[in-house]
């Protein structure tokens, strides 16, 4: 049987860990504001990009993180996978995000100047 695989991506920038904090640290409203629109954006992304696929099977994810320059730690970029993996559920891409639908994932950084954003593999695991 062959593996399927899914990809798509996020262009620009998500929020970090240090964003997201500094966000609640002022008003709790303003931390889930941040959430909400961060989600409403990779919400758009996935839908044009996945139209209406499904996933049933638990899957690996891939991230593949792409920043403009070395300034931001490698934890604080890659938090936003909690924004990601909510709204993949959210579509209904995935029935849940836990640990019987995702069995795992990894980071990878590159940086372009030019095109930062975050590419997202999706490989069904059977």
């Amino acid at each position: 049987m062959s593996e399927k695989q899914y990809e798509f991506f996020i262009p620009g920038r998500l929020p970090g860990l240090n964003e997201y904090t500094s966000a609640n640290r002022t008003n709790c409203h303003k931390g889930a504001k941040m959430k909400k629109e961060t989600e409403l954006f990779i919400i758009y992304a996935i839908k044009n990009q996945l139209k209406q696929l499904v996933i049933h099977k638990p899957v690996f994810i891939s991230y593949t993180w792409v920043e403009i320059n070395k300034r931001r730690d490698l934890d604080n970029i890659c938090f936003a996978r909690k924004f990601i993996q909510d709204s993949l559920v959210y579509c209904g891409v995935l029935d849940n995000d836990g640990w019987k639908n995702i069995t795992g994932f990894e980071d990878d950084f590159i940086i372009d100047k030019l095109r930062p954003g975050v590419l997202v593999r999706l490989k069904e695991i059977v």
